[in-house]
């Protein structure tokens, strides 16, 4: 992939869907960021402390890829380096986004990682979502302890903390978010009923070459 959105696209991106992810209740309060990859070294992303569903284009930040300022007078937020990291990792990744949806963080508190196929749209979307072992906010750690998941995943669940999804643009992560945020309700509602089901492992392999023809 060698396509990158201007810098107008991003910003408008970056406020459409941090506004999104605000009306879902996939963030609270100051809660969650974003970001867009424009070039191979610069990105924009959402200013920390600020409410994703209340940001304005002037509250937005350019950095490099080494988290150096470019554009804007406010902070970035303190994850930064969480999405700093899967750029580095993953070349073709465009956007990155970090929440803390309910049902998914319960299983992320619950130190349980989302695997079993449940959901055709999950199975579709995200395939198997791991569990990185916890990290403290914005530290290093966390963003290192993403890298061994990030290659096979589309997903990933914090311990304690959240989920972060990535994707060819902000759209698509925040629909893998949404999608995430659906496969956990449906689990708990599974564990609510006392039932325990999943998709054949045949319908799983159809649907792994499905979302191949797809391109997803």
């Amino acid at each position: 992939m060698s396509h990158y959105p201007t810098d107008l696209d991003a910003k408008k991106a970056l406020l459409s869907c941090g506004a999104r992810l605000y009306s879902r209740g996939l963030v609270a309060g100051n809660d969650g960021n974003l970001s867009v990859r424009v070039s191979p070294n610069h990105v924009w992303t959402t200013p920390t402390g600020v409410s994703k569903g209340q940001m304005t284009e002037e509250m937005l930040v350019k950095v490099s890829l080494e988290g150096e300022p470019i554009e804007g007078t406010h902070r970035p937020s303190s994850e930064l380096k969480l999405h700093l990291r899967l750029y580095q990792a993953r070349p073709d990744i465009r956007a990155v986004l970090h929440a803390h949806p309910p049902a998914a963080t319960s299983f992320a508190a619950a130190g349980l990682p989302l695997t079993q196929p449940v959901l055709q749209e999950a199975v579709l979307q995200l395939g198997e979502v791991p569990l990185v072992p916890y990290a403290l906010p914005g530290s290093e750690a966390l963003a290192e302890g993403v890298v061994p998941y990030c290659r096979d995943a589309r997903a990933l669940l914090l311990e304690f903390h959240g989920a972060v999804t990535w994707g060819g643009g902000l759209e698509q992560a925040l629909f893998r978010m949404e999608t995430l945020e659906q496969y956990a309700t449906v689990m708990l509602n599974l564990r609510t009923l006392g039932i325990s089901r999943e998709l054949p492992p045949t319908l799983v392999s159809e649907l792994i070459a499905l979302r191949e023809k797809l391109g997803l």
